[in-house]
C-alpha cells in the first residue's frame, strides 16, 4: 500500500483546526511525546556520566524510564536518522543517506551518489499512520527533511512550528528569522519558545480530549553555539581543562534544553495526563567533537565519523504502569525501531509491515522477551568533515565491523571488551570478518543501497581540501 492509498482508505482529515474538530477516538489511547536532541552525545547528560553538564529534568525522566545502554542512530548525521525515525526504514533503503544538501569533495577518490534531498511523499510517516486512530500530531522544532513542499504539514502533521529545510537556526535568540516561527520578544531563547509551543499544543489536545503525538526535535545542541549569558558565566566558573566536557557555552545550551524538557513534563503533570503519556528521549547522531564542542569519551570520535561516537545515543522510554522505573536494557536497538514501537503502543497496525526495517521494542519494554534480529546496519556513502569517508558497518552481537569503501579495508571491534574501538581484530578473526562482511553485502543489496563511484576528477593532492 502506498502513501496515497493509505491516506485515502483511512480518511485523512483536513489540517489544523478542522482536524481538532473531526478526530473522535473510539477508545482511550496513550499520548506520545518524542524528544529528539540534535547532536546529543552519548555522555552529554549527567545521568549518562557527565560531571560538568547539569540535566536534572532529563535525569528525572531517565529514572522513571527504561534506559537503553546500546541505542543507536541510523546515521552519523541528522537528516537520515530523522527519516528513519519517521518511517521505520534504514536510510539506505530511503536513498536519504546524508544531511541535506550534503557535503561533496570535488577531488576525492569517489563521487558520492545523488541521494534524496527530501523525505519522499510516498512514505507513510508515524503521523500519517496514527491518523486512523484519531491522533493529532505536531512537529515543533527542527525538520530538515526537504523544502517547503515536503514540510511536516505535507507528511501527516497537523501543526508545524519552526520546521524548515534548514539544519540549524540562524540564531537562538529572537528575532529568529525562521519563516515558520513568528518572532517572540527580543532576546527570547529558542528552547524556551519550543517548550511554550509544545505546551500550547498539549493544552489544546487535552481540552478537546484528543490523543496526540508530539514530535519535539530540538534545534539544540547544534551550532551556532549560543547560550544565555548567566549560564555561560556559571559554567565558566566551574570549567576544568582536564574534564572532557568543559565548553561553557555548550553546557549552557544543554541546561536550557533540559529546562525545556522539564517545562513540558510539568505541563503533563499539571493537566493530569502524565500517566497516559509515553515519553521517548534520544538524539539524532553523536556529539560534535570538532572545535572542542564536546567529547564522547569513552566512545571513539563523534558526529560525522564511522565509529561509535558518531552513532551511539542516550535513549530513555517512559511508559507509565508498563515500564519499570529505573530498568535497563543492554540490547542493541536503533532509531528504525521507534516507528513500529509507537504504532504497537497505540494499537495501530503497521501500514506496510513487509517494508519496515525496525522492530517493535515492546517485548523489551514489557519484559516479554528479546528481539529476533541478526544484526544492525549503517551505510554512509559520503564524506564528512567529522572524519567519515564512504563506509558501511554492521553490528552483530558484540562485534562491529566497518568496511571503508575507498580502499576496501575493514576494521573489527569487540564492543563488550573494547567500547573505545582501540583494538582492531580484523587480522586475528578472519572468519568473523568474512561472516559479517557477507551479511553486510547481502543487506546492501536487499535495500538497494546507493554506492559511490570512481571520481573522474580525483586529485590526491586536493582530495581532503576542495569542496563544491
Amino acid at each position: 500500500m502506498n502513501r496515497r492509498s493509505f491516506l485515502k482508505t483511512t480518511g485523512a482529515a483536513l489540517l489544523g483546526s478542522v482536524l481538532f474538530q473531526s478526530c473522535t477516538p473510539k477508545q482511550k489511547r496513550p499520548n506520545f511525546v518524542f524528544f529528539l536532541v540534535d547532536d546529543l552525545g552519548w555522555t552529554d547528560l549527567a545521568c549518562q556520566g557527565s560531571t560538568f553538564y547539569k540535566t536534572p529534568h532529563v535525569d528525572r525522566l531517565a529514572a522513571g524510564s527504561m534506559k537503553f545502554t546500546q541505542a543507536y542512530a541510523a546515521c552519523t548525521v541528522c537528516s537520515p536518522t530523522r527519516a528513519s525515525i519517521l518511517t521505520g526504514k534504514y536510510p539506505a533503503k530511503l536513498h536519504l543517506t546524508d544531511w541535506i544538501p550534503g557535503h561533496t569533495r570535488a577531488n576525492a577518490k569517489w563521487k558520492v551518489p545523488e541521494f534524496n534531498q527530501q523525505l519522499p511523499h510516498k512514505e507513510i510517516t508515524i503521523a500519517e499512520a496514527l491518523k486512523k486512530a484519531g491522533y493529532v500530531s505536531a512537529s515543533i522544532g527542527k525538520w530538515h527533511l526537504g523544502g517547503q513542499k515536503f514540510y511536516p504539514e505535507s507528511q501527516g502533521f497537523d501543526l508545524n512550528v519552526a520546521g524548515t529545510h534548514k539544519g540549524q537556526p540562524p540564531g537562538y535568540f529572537s528575532p529568529y528569522h525562521i519563516p515558520t516561527l513568528p518572532d517572540g520578544p527580543e532576546g527570547e531563547y529558542l528552547p524556551d519558545r519550543m517548550a511554550q509551543e509544545a505546551n500550547r499544543f498539549i493544552q489544546q489536545c487535552a481540552e478537546q480530549g484528543k490523543p496526540f503525538f508530539l514530535y519535539l526535535p530540538f534545534f539544540e545542541v547544534h551550532t551556532p553555539l549560543q547560550a544565555k549569558k548567566e549560564k555561560i558565566e556559571k559554567y565558566k566558573a566551574k570549567a576544568q581543562p582536564d574534564n572532557p566536557h568543559n565548553n561553557p557555552v555548550y553546557a549552557g545550551m544543554i541546561e536550557s534544553m533540559d529546562e525545556a524538557v522539564g517545562t513540558v513534563m510539568a505541563k503533563l503533570d499539571e493537566l493530569g495526563i502524565q500517566d497516559n503519556t509515553i515519553i521517548f528521549f534520544t538524539g539524532d547522531n553523536g556529539g560534535l567533537c570538532l572545535r572542542h564542542v564536546t567529547s564522547n569519551v569513552p566512545l571513539r570520535d563523534g558526529k560525522g565519523s564511522a565509529y561509535e561516537g558518531g552513532v551511539r545515543e542516550p535513549l530513555f522510554i517512559k511508559w507509565p504502569d508498563v515500564v519499570k522505573p529505573g530498568s535497563v536494557s543492554h540490547t542493541p536497538v536503533m532509531s528504525i525501531d521507534f516507528y513500529p514501537t509507537i504504532l504497537e503502543m497505540a494499537g495501530v497496525n503497521l501500514p506496510n509491515p513487509d517494508d519496515i526495517d525496525g522492530l517493535s521494542l515492546v517485548p523489551l519494554l514489557t519484559g516479554a522477551g528479546e528481539l529476533d534480529r541478526e544484526a544492525l546496519y549503517w551505510h554512509y556513502p559520503h564524506y564528512h568533515p567529522g572524519g567519515a569517508v564512504p563506509y558501511s558497518a554492521i553490528r552483530q552481537g558484540d562485534f562491529r565491523l566497518i568496511e571503508f569503501i575507498e580502499d576496501d579495508h575493514v576494521e573489527l571491534y569487540d564492543l563488550r571488551n573494547d567500547i573505545g574501538e582501540k583494538n582492531d581484530l580484523s587480522a586475528q578473526l578472519t572468519e568473523k570478518v568474512d561472516e559479517m562482511r557477507k551479511l553486510l553485502h547481502q543487506w546492501r543489496m536487499s535495500v538497494n543501497a546507493q554506492m559511490p563511484l570512481p571520481n573522474p576528477d580525483y586529485n590526491p593532492e586536493l582530495a581532503d581540501k576542495s569542496t563544491r
